[in-house]
């Protein structure tokens, strides 16, 4: 399974120390940062699966009254609409959770909370998460089996196809989701890391008739990659 990858964005040194060793003790890689601006880079640039962001961070003047948090959790929607998001804050007004819920978080923890009340939180946001994939190298399907570790599809006639960095990226995301619909806004946020909103989905399209051509799937009657309508598409297991 995956070893999912949390990034910590805390200004407070003794509780951000605390959360990432108790991250750290639950198995999971853990990415920090200690002020607004070290937490906005990293929330924009860096690769996790799932943000734990203090709503109160120095080190930026403030366009306006609200929290620098709201502003990072703003841009990381913008720019990374699927990535999970929990809140952490001291601030535990009515008005504040509503805004971060409104805004995207998944989740919202006032402190003081104990350790095991977060990781539980993190451990129920992840699993319910569409980034909770597997760091899958082998793709089994009718007919043959991706080699994503070689970039390869081998068939079981003995011939074998080179897959394109995006046909591997969308092709490990659609297995990892096996049985499930995904959405073509969902492709285009977890493989092409862009915000769909106003984007040409047709791209999506063109690349998985192409991976489907590489799989041998007949576009006709596609039984590895179905298209799901209304929806997007799902990845038939063996």
């Amino acid at each position: 399974m995956k070893r999912h990858r949390i990034l910590v964005v805390e200004d407070d040194n003794a509780i951000r120390q605390g959360i990432v060793d108790a991250l750290q003790s639950a198995s999971y890689a853990v990415l920090e940062a200690g002020d607004g601006p070290e937490g906005r880079t990293a929330a924009l640039a860096a690769a996790y699966d799932l943000l734990l962001l203090d709503l109160v961070l120095p080190g930026v003047e403030p366009e306006s009254d609200e929290p620098l948090g709201f502003t990072i959790l703003r841009e990381v929607r913008s720019k990374r609409p699927s990535v999970p998001v929990i809140i952490l804050t001291a601030r535990g007004e009515e008005n504040d959770r509503v805004q971060g819920l409104r805004l995207g978080a998944d989740d919202y923890v006032v402190k003081p909370f104990s350790v095991k009340e977060l990781l539980a939180r993190v451990e129920a946001v992840l699993r319910r998460s569409p980034n909770g994939v597997e760091d899958l190298t082998q793709v089994a399907f009718a007919g043959g089996a991706a080699d994503l570790a070689a970039r390869e599809v081998r068939f079981d006639d003995g011939e074998s196809v080179e897959l394109s960095d995006r046909e591997l990226e969308l092709l490990r995301y659609l297995a990892g989701n096996a049985g499930r619909p995904v959405t073509r806004d969902e492709l285009l946020a977890r493989v092409w890391g862009i915000n769909a909103q106003g984007i040409e989905t047709r791209t999506i399209d063109v690349h998985v008739a192409r991976l489907r051509e590489k799989l041998r799937d007949d576009s006709a009657d596609p039984r590895i990659i179905v298209t799901v309508r209304g929806k997007g598409y799902r990845f038939e297991t063996t």
